[in-house]
C-alpha cells in the first residue's frame, strides 16, 4: 500500500456530535483572542514533553511501508506550550492540534511530511508560513497574530482558516501551487481589497473588506 492510500484511509469521520464540538471550540478561540490582549509579551519557556506525547497521541495505524505501527494523531491543546521541538521526531503524525498555546515557531513541523490535518488556532504566531507539506489538506491558523499569507504552498491543502488575525493584503497564494484550495476563511482581518485572491478550485471564500461594511 503506497504512503497516500494509507493516508487516506485514515481519515477519521466527523459525527454531529464532533460538528459541535468544534463550533464550540470556534466560540471559545474568540473568547481566548480577546483575553490574548490582556496577557503578557512574554511567558515561561514550556517545552512539549514526552510526557504531553504519552497522554496526546492516539489512532494507531499502520506506517507508510506497512510493516509497523505508529499513533498518527496528536492532542495538546490548552497546555501553555511555548515549544514544540520534540515534534520532529514523531514523523508519522497525521492529526495535530496545538490550538491554544503560546507557540511563535511552527518549524518542528516541517518535518511531519505525512500529515493532513492542523489546528493551531489560538496561539501568538505571526506567520502561518511552513515548508511545503505534500499530504497536508486542512490547516486552521485562527485567532493568532498573523500578518500576511506567505509560506503557504501545500498542494493538497484544500481549506485554510486565517480567522481573526491582522492580515491587510493577501500575499503569496501562488494559485500554480494551490490547485487543491477551495475553502478559505479571512474573516475578521484587516483586509483592504481581494487582490491576491485567484484560486483555480476556489468555492467559499468569507471575509470582510475593512471600512467597506462588505461581507463575503
Amino acid at each position: 500500500m503506497s504512503d497516500e492510500d494509507d493516508l487516506e484511509d485514515s481519515e477519521p469521520d466527523q459525527d454531529d456530535s464532533e460538528k459541535e464540538e468544534d463550533e464550540k471550540e470556534t466560540e471559545e478561540g474568540e473568547d481566548y483572542r480577546k483575553e490574548g490582549e490582556e496577557f503578557p509579551e512574554e511567558w515561561l519557556p514550556t517545552p512539549l514533553t514526552e510526557d504531553m506525547m504519552k497522554e496526546g497521541l492516539s489512532l494507531l495505524c499502520k506506517t507508510g511501508n506497512g510493516l509497523a505501527h505508529a499513533y498518527v494523531k496528536l492532542e495538546v491543546k490548552e497546555r501553555d506550550l511555548t515549544d514544540i521541538y520534540l515534534l520532529r521526531s514523531y514523523i508519522h503524525l497525521r492529526y495535530v492540534d496545538i490550538s491554544e498555546n503560546h507557540l511563535t515557531d511552527l518549524s518542528p513541523l516541517n518535518y511531519l511530511t505525512h500529515l493532513l490535518w492542523l489546528k493551531a488556532d489560538g496561539n501568538r504566531l505571526r506567520s502561518a508560513q511552513m515548508n511545503e507539506l505534500p499530504y497536508l489538506q486542512i490547516a486552521s491558523f485562527a485567532y493568532n497574530q498573523i500578518t500576511d499569507t506567505e509560506g503557504i504552498s501545500h498542494p493538497r491543502l484544500e481549506t485554510l482558516n486565517l480567522k481573526g488575525n491582522s492580515i491587510h493584503m493577501v500575499t503569496g497564494l501562488d494559485p500554480e501551487k494551490l490547485i487543491s484550495l477551495h475553502t478559505v476563511e479571512l474573516r475578521g482581518n484587516q483586509l483592504e481589497s481581494t487582490l491576491g485572491i485567484n484560486l483555480p478550485k476556489l468555492k467559499n471564500l468569507y471575509l470582510e473588506i475593512k471600512d467597506a461594511g462588505h461581507q463575503t
